[in-house]
């Protein structure tokens, strides 16, 4: 058995490297044309490729085997690899010094911070664009492991390791398996060496009596629960590649939720603009694609001012891009090859109204339609395009009006980005209050802006302006409001996962007050409960960091509510171990990813205490979400994370359970990987997961049970130099434990997620008082069979002439026969003790077995489990067949002898009582009075806090531990340390701190291990 478990694991490992190898192979090692020193090209393998090289991108794409900054032509990449996005990314040449002094100085090339000039390792190139005949090229800047890629692919081959209560627990209890293995080992010596037994037969024995406390069938047995639940995963779509953490997300108290795609459904839809005309906000309107709009320069900005693109015809790129032009109707064409070549760099990308929008040709009312009236069709082609750039949170095109003399700008970006860069005459006065209800509603708004440019400014002048020169003094026009919508089962699966005591925080790269919205809508945050923005700020011209903590309103606004938080309106609530216990909190922390960094850095101190109320987490980068994730670890949450894609990819491996959305080759680093971009996967794996790790409770306490009532009957009969035979032990290894132990791992989960949590290792109070009263029943009753049998009137020392049962073929013997019993006395095999304690100990096992199978709240009822169920008929209705009827051949093989039917029917109450009593002290005595007076277990199945009682309930409380005084009646300090803090926290007046005020990092003199001094300022 301990065979198969090592090839059945090594099997999986090994499967999951060649799948790994076969990843990375198929990506790095490919032939590549390699432009030298003297214009040649070179055909080289990928593997051969060092930095400095000057690799050729090929006009039909390539999937890129390195880091490579591009210096001519560009190239529309999908970054999935990376970002977890299918979104096609347009990517430019970095720019020229000799061409532009002054706007690139002293700068030194980053991949993060010159991205958009930087193909990255896994990564496609779908296609190229080059002008005159160039070549696209792109300069090697990092390979192998040094890639975005080759961290990735080694952050998977040297995972964090999972360190896991249940499995330290398993090493401790089979050390003590050891030391009772041990002290088996030395009986047997000393009781053989004064019964004077041959020296070869106490080696034997002596070491029988370890391989049998120890047992060997346990890492497969322990594994089986773990592939069964596998199974079933796959079955709901769910596929894991790291199989031993379910059982861990069995566990699972927190799960964060990454936002848009996760939460909410992947593409953004429009719900309106609102023009500004006149420095004045017009009223909200719900299309953009009229007649009457549609030769506006609002139109046009949405028209031209984004980074789509026609990928076979198809038009492709950013969600967001993607929604705004298609909201308004037009149709992109683009230049050919062919006509790119012809007209050098600046034949433009053109966008069109589609004839039935445009309106019969009149004479122009005003001169600003004047501007755009055009006799023939209507045309804007776009010149020159400065992409988004998550720094600025702006883009912006020069594009021209087919016929007009003078181009114009579009910019469109972050509102508070727009705004800054418009003259402010032309920004309306209520534009933060219109600005702050849209996102409060958790709308994505989208600010546009405009200018004519001078008639100066030619074609080509236009291909080398820098681009501050363009993104400035813009007029402002609008905004376009996007609705991210919630998915459909997105409230549900969150009520659920509160139902059940599970923390949800929200981790995503949006906007905070979007993502505090959606947080509410979704139900993350009740409508009650109170926000508390911490913005921290770096220290800066010599002032210490600090954070400014601020109240976010709610939506639904109460006459008689107050803009600040009082300290009464924070409950101070009875306190339990389960945080989860608690309705907490009434308060959110929310911050976003650079207040985080800033918190990390400089306030170590109250990073537990932000995290243990912290729920929404905005802006924050792909580091960021792992270093949140290793934050709730340490203190002590078992987190999951579900996100989209491979931007999520460090926090799903970090997390103690990662599940991808999506089925990239990315989501080969996530443990879980759900076919259905669906968050539903999330109660189903922690449903299956407590279902795992309360099989693998079963079947190790089984598999103790087993080890230790075979220890006993052998040390039983070690006493009068016996033994159990080779048979003996062959019967109940096989035709019972075997078949017991893979048959009792196939109960199913529970239907539901229930509010209580298993116990997450095997040294727990419930655990060890259910396996120690089983053993002591085991060992009392196998104790007396073996006493009584010694007492009966009919008993003596058996030999090949008794005849107990006063069997008429009794004398019939014949001398082979009689030859064989011989043979096999030498080991004192065949007796009437070993027959006692044989059928005692096998009727032991299937009674323990019934005991230890619990179904409900985790898992299916066992009598739902048909293969266990009828598994454990058969061998009951054999064991009892062999037992009541002898048959002559089952006996001699078995190596039994005849005893006295009445004696059997002694030995079948003896099994009868037995069962009864084991049945009673697990379900009864254990379960319903034990555990709800000792223990004073609560309905959600923690161990409740000891709390100062008031005076007149003092004699309540000393009743109650008059029972439990048998124990310890005592303070019961909670292990894990977010529930420790949350008990001192409760009784801390400076917490949560009072919105409006600062509070301030001051380092001391002497600045030991970052700590800092917290001064909280009003």
């Amino acid at each position: 058995m301990s065979v198969i478990s090592i090839v059945s694991s090594l099997y999986t490992i090994r499967k999951q490297y060649i799948m790994l190898h076969d990843m990375v192979a198929a990506h790095s090692i490919v032939r590549v044309s390699v432009s030298r020193a003297d214009q040649e090209i070179e055909e080289i393998l990928s593997t051969d490729l060092v930095p400095g090289d000057i690799m050729v991108i090929p006009a039909n794409g390539t999937i890129m085997p390195c880091d490579a900054v591009l210096v001519s032509g560009t190239c529309i990449v999908n970054e999935s690899m990376l970002t977890g996005e299918s979104v096609p990314v347009t990517k430019t040449n970095l720019p020229n010094p000799a061409e532009h002094p002054k706007a690139v100085g002293d700068e030194t090339y980053s991949p993060e911070v010159h991205k958009r000039h930087t193909l990255f390792c896994g990564t496609s190139v779908i296609q190229t664009r080059f002008y005159t005949g160039e070549l696209v090229k792109a300069i090697v800047v990092r390979t192998g492991f040094s890639t975005s890629k080759g961290q990735l692919v080694r952050s998977i081959l040297y995972p964090k390791p999972t360190d896991f209560k249940l499995y330290r627990d398993a090493y401790m209890f089979l050390l003590f398996l050891v030391v009772v293995a041990g002290v088996g080992f030395l009986y047997t010596i000393v009781n053989s060496i004064l019964n004077e037994v041959p020296a070869h037969t106490i080696i034997i024995e002596s070491l029988d009596i370890i391989t049998i406390t120890v047992p060997p069938a346990l890492p497969a047995a322990m594994t089986a629960g773990i592939v069964y639940a596998q199974r079933r995963l796959k079955k709901i779509g769910i596929f894991c590649i790291s199989p031993q953490r379910i059982n861990i997300c069995g566990q699972l108290n927190l799960v964060c939720f990454d936002k848009t795609g996760t939460l909410t459904e992947d593409g953004l839809d429009l719900w309106g603009i609102q023009r500004v005309e006149n420095a004045r906000f017009l009223l909200p309107e719900e299309r953009a694609c009229s007649e009457s709009l549609v030769k506006s320069q609002f139109v046009a900005c949405m028209a031209t001012c984004h980074s789509l693109t026609k990928i076979e015809g198809v038009l492709s790129g950013d969600p967001l891009d993607l929604k705004m032009f298609e909201a308004i109707g037009w149709i992109l064409e683009e230049a050919t090859e062919e006509e790119t070549a012809l007209h050098n760099r600046i034949m433009p990308t053109v966008v069109r109204p589609p004839k039935q929008l445009l309106p019969e040709p009149k004479p122009a009312t005003n001169q600003e339609m004047e501007l755009f009236e055009l006799s023939a069709t209507y045309e804007i082609g776009i010149v020159r395009q400065f992409p988004f750039s998550s720094a600025l949170q702006r883009m912006s095109v020069v594009a021209r009006v087919l016929g007009e003399k003078r181009m114009d700008a579009f910019m469109k970006g972050a509102p508070e980005v727009i705004a800054s860069l418009c003259k402010q005459e032309t920004v309306p006065d209520d534009f933060e209050t219109i600005l702050e209800e849209y996102t409060k509603q958790g709308f994505r708004v989208i600010a546009l802006a405009h200018r004519k440019l001078e008639s100066k400014l030619t074609w080509h002048k236009v291909q080398n302006i820098n681009r501050d020169a363009i993104e400035s003094n813009m007029d402002f026009m609008g905004l376009v409001v996007m609705q991210n919508k919630l998915k459909q089962e997105t409230p549900a699966v969150l009520e659920d996962l509160h139902k059940a005591n599970i923390r949800t925080v929200m981790v995503t790269g949006d906007n905070m007050l979007t993502a505090i919205s959606v947080a509410r809508d979704c139900g993350m945050i009740l409508p009650q409960d109170k926000v508390i923005i911490a913005e921290a700020l770096p220290p800066k011209d010599g002032q210490v960091a600090r954070i400014n903590w601020h109240y976010a309103d709610t939506l639904s606004k109460c006459t008689n509510s107050s803009p600040a938080i009082n300290s009464q309106d924070i409950p101070i609530k009875l306190v339990h171990e389960s945080l989860e216990d608690l309705q907490l909190t009434k308060y959110h922390f929310a911050m976003n990813g650079k207040s985080f960094a800033v918190i990390l850095e400089h306030f170590q101190d109250l990073v537990p205490k932000l995290v243990l109320h912290g729920t929404v987490f905005a802006r924050m980068a792909p580091d960021q979400k792992t270093q949140l994730v290793e934050a709730l670890q340490n203190v002590d949450y078992y987190v999951g994370m579900c996100g989209d894609g491979a931007n999520d990819c460090g926090a799903l491996k970090k997390a103690h359970g990662g599940i991808s959305l999506s089925e990239l080759e990315a989501s080969v680093a996530s443990p879980f990987t759900s076919r259905s971009p669906s968050i539903s996967c999330v109660p189903n794996l922690i449903r299956e997961g407590r279902a795992a790790l309360i099989t693998s409770f079963c079947v190790f306490k089984f598999m103790a049970l087993y080890s230790i009532i075979q220890y006993f009957s052998v040390t039983l009969l070690y006493s009068i130099l016996s033994n159990l035979g080779d048979f003996q032990f062959l019967f109940i290894d096989l035709a019972i434990i075997l078949v017991v132990v893979f048959t009792m791992s196939l109960n199913p989960a529970w239907k539901q997620l229930v509010a209580q949590r298993p116990p997450s290792g095997l040294i727990s109070g419930q655990l060890l008082c259910s396996v120690l009263s089983q053993i002591v029943i085991c060992l009392g009753f196998q104790t007396v069979g073996f006493m009584w049998v010694k007492q009966e009137a009919w008993y003596e020392p058996w030999t090949t002439q008794s005849d107990a049962c006063n069997l008429s073929t009794a004398a019939d013997t014949n001398s082979s026969q009689h030859d064989n019993d011989t043979l096999h006395d030498e080991h004192n095999i065949k007796n009437y003790e070993n027959t006692t304690v044989f059928f005692i100990s096998s009727f032991q096992y299937l009674v323990v077995a019934i005991v230890f199978s619990k179904g409900k709240p985790f898992r299916q009822p066992c009598y739902k489990n048909v293969l266990f169920v009828v598994s454990v008929i058969v061998l009951y209705i054999f064991t009892f067949f062999i037992m009541l009827y002898p048959v002559e051949s089952i006996d001699s093989f078995l190596e039994l002898v005849c005893v006295p039917y009445q004696w059997r029917i002694t030995i079948l109450i003896i099994i009868i009582i037995n069962a009864i009593i084991s049945i009673l002290v697990e379900n009864v005595l254990l379960d319903m009075i034990l555990w709800k007076v000792v223990f004073s277990r609560d309905k959600q199945g923690e161990y409740r806090l000891t709390i100062p009682q008031p005076p007149q309930d003092a004699v309540d409380h000393w009743r109650s531990c008059f029972i439990s005084s048998l124990f310890v009646c005592r303070k019961k300090i909670p292990k894990a340390k977010y529930m420790h803090l949350a008990q001192e926290l409760l009784v801390d007046p400076e917490w949560p701190p009072k919105p409006r005020t600062t509070t301030e990092a001051k380092a001391p003199r002497s600045q030991e291990n970052g700590s800092y001094q917290i001064i909280t300022v009003t």
